[in-house]
């Protein structure tokens, strides 16, 4: 299992863009990696949006369903809410605040983008 995180602050979404391997360097997707043995979902989350930002945040809800990544993993993604700092990328080369009118504009990795349905509808609701 691997977990992404929608980290959602003021009407936006968090983007990071990869700079590995080749295939993905210049897309983009929602932070996170894989859940390690003993961890729940949550738990990998919050420890791979420290690790790749150095932020701590909270996982209030997930988006419905997953996605296949090759053929060992699948992806889901939780909704977030920053609860200390602000997003300084190590393992991305660059991070973006999407509203919902902006999730369009980047380049997101396959697997990410079958989440933006839903996750348009999400940030619509809190612009409301």
């Amino acid at each position: 299992m691997v977990v992404g995180a929608a980290i959602l602050r003021q009407g936006r979404v968090l983007a990071a863009r990869r700079t590995a391997p080749a295939s993905a360097a210049g897309r983009w997707e929602f932070p996170g990696g894989k859940v390690e043995p003993g961890e729940t979902e949550a738990g990998s989350l919050v420890r791979e949006v420290a690790e790749e930002l150095g932020v701590r945040v909270r996982v209030d809800g997930w988006l419905d369903g997953e996605q296949p990544i090759g053929d060992r993993y699948v992806l889901r993604v939780g909704l977030a809410a920053l609860d200390d700092g602000e997003p300084s990328p190590t393992e991305h080369d660059l991070v973006r605040w999407l509203g919902p009118d902006d999730l369009d504009d980047v380049d997101w990795l396959d697997p990410d983008r079958p989440f933006l349905v839903e996750l348009s509808r999400v940030l619509n609701r809190l612009a409301e």
